[in-house]
């Protein structure tokens, strides 16, 4: 199991930039993909980024060449760089990690509670 916060969320400028950070409660080391979802009311949570272990990364077309995952393990957290925000980034961003469970019988996904950024003038 582990325990995801998010932080960074905040109202910013078209054009602007935010970096999200995704603390983890425990070591990373062995959380094999970890990704940030995003949602707007009325739709459905979207994949923006995800990384694996091997730092392999994957963007939504709309983020690609705007946005920038990380993972540091040595501080348990997963980062979510995003520059050139447009007001159609505006969203809950939530991160996920998807954890393989013998117990449980397969992956299990785990979410953090989100944090709002609002790209606005």
């Amino acid at each position: 199991q582990v325990q995801l916060v998010e932080s960074g969320g905040d109202l910013v400028q078209p054009g602007g930039s935010l970096r999200l950070s995704c603390a983890a409660s425990r070591s990373i080391v062995n959380i094999n993909l970890m990704g940030w979802y995003r949602q707007t009311p009325g739709k459905l949570r979207e994949l923006v980024a995800s990384i694996t272990g091997e730092r392999i990364t994957s963007y939504a077309d709309s983020v690609k060449g705007r946005f920038t995952v990380s993972r540091n393990n040595a501080e348990n957290t997963v980062y979510l760089q995003m520059n050139s925000l447009k007001p159609e980034d505006t969203a809950i961003y939530f991160c996920k990690a998807a954890i393989f469970e013998a117990d449980y019988g397969g992956w299990r996904d785990y979410w953090g509670q989100g944090t709002q950024v609002t790209v606005s003038s």
